[in-house]
């Protein structure tokens, strides 16, 4: 049972990563306005590259809600109610909701090159919804898994607590970063052409997420400082506390690259593992935690 919750939340994690690749492709609008169908089809005809990644994308984010179904019916059947019962209801609900704000994107055309406040507003919801799922269905795992060896922390518990929000609000920052890059790619720049870039970006006539692409590394380096300390030093994390040295390095990079799609799809999936370490850590730090899932 733990094995398939596990693998639940590595599934959610490459169908996060394929949805990003979905927008650096700029393949939102492959199945047009439709949804769920694509094109008024189940199964398109006429497919283009576009299409078939758009199609592709719905298809694997489709089989997240069984994989969701199976595990909420196992947990039932073997352990009843309980903590990670509840949890994998959570992450279902969070999945429904995930659906629907995919629909709005693709009836709104929300997508490929649009620029609108509206999409940057949902977009946000998206990845905060996005990363609540995660969260539920990482709990879920844990909850199953009978090595939960980490002892209670209550300092560690709201220190994790607030790092948790920090990391949601670097990662909207860094979504709406992405999609400036995606929409006002740059050339890669150095040296004096990297300073002069950014403080064209900063200029009055610039559209609102391009001068907005300053704002994720400040956030993302504040956030990376408090929780290195947090992990280091509360849990003893050192190699996750490493990762998260990792990404500013990564982080750092992709600047540096102008963000290209390859570098933004790993820099996504290292948030991604950070974010489920954390949650990991905030878990076991719970100091009224059940030692009974």
């Amino acid at each position: 049972m733990r094995k398939l919750a596990w693998f639940y939340v590595a599934y959610l994690v490459a169908v996060i990563l394929f949805g990003a690749w979905v927008r650096i492709a700029g393949a939102g609008a492959g199945c047009g306005d439709h949804w769920p169908l694509c094109d008024g089809e189940v199964i398109p005809q006429a497919a283009g590259a576009k299409k078939v990644i758009e199609f592709t994308h719905r298809v694997t984010s489709g089989l997240c809600g069984f994989i969701a179904l199976a595990l909420v019916g196992w947990i039932w059947r073997k352990r009843g109610r309980g903590p990670a019962l509840y949890c994998a209801l959570a992450a279902l609900f969070f999945l429904l909701v995930e659906g629907f704000i995919g629909a709005v994107l693709v009836k709104k055309q929300l997508v490929v090159n649009d620029a609108s406040v509206s999409r940057a507003v949902v977009i946000s919801i998206h990845l905060t919804n996005t990363l609540l799922l995660v969260a539920t269905a990482t709990a879920s795992a844990w909850l199953l898994d009978a090595r939960r060896v980490l002892a209670p922390s209550r300092i560690g518990f709201r220190l994790l607590g607030i790092a948790l929000g920090a990391l949601i609000l670097t990662n909207i920052t860094g979504a709406i970063t992405a999609l400036g890059d995606t929409l006002f790619p740059v050339p890669p720049t150095l040296g004096a052409g990297l300073f002069a870039r950014i403080r064209e970006d900063l200029t009055a006539g610039q559209h609102f997420l391009v001068q907005l692409r300053i704002v994720h590394p400040f956030v993302a380096g504040t956030t990376a400082l408090f929780l290195f300390g947090v992990l280091a030093a509360v849990r003893r994390l050192y190699w996750a506390a490493g990762l998260v040295g990792v990404q500013v390095a990564l982080g750092f990079l992709n600047i540096l690259l102008a963000a290209p799609g390859w570098m933004q799809i790993v820099h996504l999936l290292v948030s991604q593992g950070i974010w489920i370490l954390t949650v990991v850590a905030w878990l076991a730090a719970w100091p009224h935690r059940h030692d009974r899932p």
